[in-house]
């Protein structure tokens, strides 16, 4: 049996091209929403999910970062995908045919410039590559879609432009989660452990809770904040650092952080993509 990876969106998405570039061998598995990609690696229909997490300009994925917290999966990888954006259309349409282009509000932000020197009207879609079959559908003469390369090729479009994106750094961070945590030990490798934790509702909290890691020497790349179950007190984070558990320095930040906190679980211990760098001197 194949091995499956399963990701959010349409074929020929940002999150499909991920999965074929980084898990060439696994068969990706489109799926409508978040909640269906965890659903399915959490019955085994699926082996992997592959999450965006973050992106460069638009930021964090809001949405995910409500699922973690409820779902039984661990992170098991990350890796960092180029977004780049194509303005694709029917099969002999020219680019002086196009007045208006679909794509996700996102996107369509993205290449506000290119839109803007064509004169070309930004018009809302659900998703890149949704976008893309749509024109593909309508067969419209004077519709584009903003998508990816591989929209193209899954919608049977033409490329009138290419890399049309605003900005060349324009990247999202993905994640990779499976129903059992990567067994790993700490080494030379760089390593991310990732965790949630809830602070007391206590003056100063937060700020002691942080303090192990500061006074024992373990980075702290991440930290996001939000609100739980409806309440302006209950406040939920999300945190990732660099090194592995099984380390002292670690170890000893991770049990202060219990001191202060009502709860915290790790989510993951990964190793670090190569986009993060070499990894930082810990304490001996």
């Amino acid at each position: 049996m194949t091995d499956k990876i399963a990701y959010q969106g349409e074929p020929g998405s940002n999150s499909h091209i991920a999965c074929v570039e980084h898990r060439p061998n696994m068969e990706p598995v489109a799926c409508r929403t978040f909640e269906e990609v965890f659903a399915a690696v959490d019955s085994g229909d699926a082996e992997l999910a592959m999450i965006p997490v973050e992106n460069s300009i638009a930021g964090r994925v809001g949405d995910i970062y409500h699922l973690l917290p409820t779902s039984k999966l661990h992170i098991v990888g990350e890796m960092f995908q180029p977004i780049r954006f194509q303005l694709m259309a029917n099969k002999g349409v020219k680019l002086e045919d196009i007045d208006r282009a679909y794509s996700h509000v996102m996107a369509l932000g993205q290449c506000r410039g290119f839109l803007g020197k064509h004169g070309i009207t930004p018009r809302t879609a659900a998703d890149t590559a949704g976008a893309a079959r749509m024109v593909s559908e309508r067969g419209d003469g004077s519709a584009a879609a903003i998508a990816p390369t591989l929209a193209a090729e899954v919608y049977d479009l033409d490329i009138l432009a290419r890399d049309i994106e605003d900005a060349e750094h324009n990247t999202t961070r993905f994640v990779l989660m499976a129903r059992e945590p990567l067994d790993t030990d700490p080494g030379d490798q760089r390593m991310v452990t990732a965790f949630l934790f809830q602070v007391r509702n206590i003056p100063a909290a937060l700020y002691k809770a942080m303090g192990g890691f500061a006074t024992n020497g373990v980075n702290m790349t991440k930290l996001e904040s939000y609100m739980v179950g409806g309440s302006f007190t209950a406040t939920q984070f999300y945190a990732e650092i660099d090194g592995h558990p099984d380390e002292r320095h670690v170890q000893l930040a991770l049990e202060e952080l219990g001191f202060f906190s009502n709860s915290h679980r790790i989510l993951g211990v990964f190793p670090a993509a190569p986009e993060r760098g070499a990894r930082t001197n810990s304490p001996q």
